[in-house]
């Protein structure tokens, strides 16, 4: 066996698991990166994953697995700089453990995440999301079940994970009515939500099984929805309610759009943008400010408070022909 395996091995279970604590998702990521990683490399120099050593795994072999990743498998810019940060966690903890391959390693950390255009977020109007939510058929058990959910989504912006991690003992209605969930980071939190979501979960919740450990959204099993589950509703939802509004045709309604859809109401509403960071669980308020990039009527506003410069406009005319000719290409 190379010194690669004992490595890695070490590596899950030593850094990750012990020294780290990772959570069960990042143990995950960084698994299925190292089983892409290897099998590639076992395709290029034909050596099996367990007898690969870390000279095998250059610079060279890195930048060709993250082309293999675009250019193959379709991945974004943004899964392969997170392919990226996984395989340089690895080479780091392996620069302490192995410093004759310091070469090599100093060679593949050197590899820089790729640039890539932030576009700006899309987000549902008002009138797009009570669309959607119309477009739930009240009249079956799913459709109360996904009018509840997609009600609950757009009106706390929770994320995906949070949402379908709900139990029914998370949601306290009342006075001061609020949800509660074990979001990223390992942060708890709990998000308010008004009098009509108080109306339609309790609705639900009389229809559910009473058992407070039970999801609050179940399937017709009995547990919980998964990710491609929601994202199919949504979906599903999405187009039905493209005949009614038509301005949805041109845009992609996910899960994530609906956490959008949140902060853009909350933004419109006067609320500050730390509060929406506290609101949506955001680690750092930075991450907020991309909301304001995408308010156009925000910008608006500040268009109106500036004054328009009182100078004649005129428009660059060429001195000779030959240029002119040249402009008009």
């Amino acid at each position: 066996m190379s010194p690669l395996a004992p490595t890695l091995q070490a590596f899950f279970t030593d850094r990750l698991i012990r020294q780290r604590n990772a959570s069960p998702h990042t143990i995950a990521t960084y698994r299925d990166t190292w089983r892409m990683l290897l099998s590639y490399a076992t395709d290029r120099t034909g050596t099996a994953p367990s007898l690969l050593d870390l000279g095998d795994l250059d610079a060279p072999l890195i930048g060709g697995f993250l082309d293999h990743l675009e250019t193959v498998r379709g991945n974004s810019i943004r899964t392969r700089n997170a392919r990226l940060a996984a395989i340089c966690s690895l080479f780091r903890y392996a620069a302490l453990v192995h410093p004759e391959h310091a070469a090599n390693i100093a060679r593949v950390l050197a590899i820089g995440p790729k640039r890539f255009e932030r576009a700006l977020i899309s987000y549902l109007t008002e009138a797009e999301v009570d669309a959607l939510l119309t477009a739930c058929d009240q009249n079956t058990w799913t459709g109360r079940r996904d009018h509840a959910m997609l009600g609950l989504a757009v009106q706390t912006g929770l994320r995906i994970s949070e949402l379908t991690g709900l139990c029914q003992s998370d949601v306290h209605l009342g006075a001061g009515a609020y949800v509660a969930c074990h979001g990223k980071g390992r942060k708890d939190r709990i998000t308010p939500i008004t009098t009509s979501t108080d109306i339609v979960l309790r609705d639900w919740l009389a229809e559910c099984v009473v058992a407070p450990t039970a999801p609050l959204f179940p399937n017709r099993r009995g547990s919980r929805l998964s990710r491609d589950a929601v994202e199919h509703r949504l979906a599903h939802y999405a187009d039905k309610a493209t005949r009614g509004c038509p301005s949805l045709a041109g845009k992609t309604v996910t899960a994530h759009v609906l956490r959008h859809t949140t902060a853009m109401r909350l933004l419109h509403a006067g609320v500050d943008t730390s509060v929406i960071a506290l609101w949506l669980g955001h680690a750092h308020v930075d991450t907020t400010q991309i909301y304001l990039h995408a308010d156009l009527a925000l910008k608006e506003k500040a268009l109106a408070r500036t004054k328009t410069p009182n100078t004649p406009t005129g428009r660059y005319q060429p001195p000779d022909t030959l240029l002119a000719w040249l402009e008009a290409l």
